[in-house]
């Protein structure tokens, strides 16, 4: 009767148990318990550190973020600014060039205030635009949006797991490397012990 392939090799969970030597094997030495081990108490490290710094970054994040949306939405506001002239070119560094308009806005102290402006599309003298102002009634950009600080706030909590989780890769990454060489010196010991057996036998 032919085996199945998961008879045959074993069940997913098994597989993974034989992978991180979970299962009893008594050709695993003593160095391959020790390398278990360590990984185990890493793992038990990560999972115990990273979760809890990702929350409070995350959090920590979120709520400087809300702080500065706050801010920003009481020293801006929306204005209507009127076009009053085309044409004009700007320029922003050294290779980003962009067209400009002349455009009059209510200042703070409701008067009229004139400046220059980056066109869009249609603007011709009479067309009309919201724009955001601070409080000295100077052309700013929009306030803070909200999905901005929900965005800085995950990207806070996973880096932090990122962060967490290299340190703990690169030190079972070493202790990984050393314990291959210690089997491998091992098993050199082994086959050298095997020949010096096998030439003092006196059936060979």
């Amino acid at each position: 009767m032919r085996r199945s392939g998961i008879g045959w090799r074993g069940t997913p969970l098994t597989r993974l148990r034989r992978r991180l030597g979970l299962e009893r094997n008594e050709l695993r030495r003593r160095i391959d318990r020790v390398q278990r081990t360590i990984a185990l108490a890493l793992l038990v490290l990560l999972l115990g550190a990273a979760p809890p710094l990702a929350a409070w970054t995350s959090s920590w994040s979120y709520e400087a973020g809300g702080r500065a949306e706050h801010a920003e939405r009481a020293n801006r506001h929306q204005v209507v600014a009127t076009v009053v002239a085309t044409g004009g070119i700007g320029s922003s560094g050294d290779r980003y060039i962009h067209e400009t308009v002349q455009a009059t806005w209510p200042g703070k102290d409701g008067k009229p205030r004139t400046g220059t402006l980056p066109s869009w599309k249609n603007a011709k003298p009479g067309a009309q635009r919201a724009i955001w102002v601070d409080r000295s009634g100077e052309p700013s950009v929009r306030p803070r949006p909200h999905s901005r600080t929900v965005t800085d706030a995950a990207y806070a909590g996973a880096a932090t797991v990122l962060g967490c989780g290299l340190p703990v890769l690169l030190g079972y990454l070493l202790v990984r490397r050393r314990c291959d060489r210690l089997r491998d010196d091992m098993w050199e010991a082994d086959w050298a012990r095997m020949d010096a057996d096998a030439g003092h036998n006196p059936r060979s």
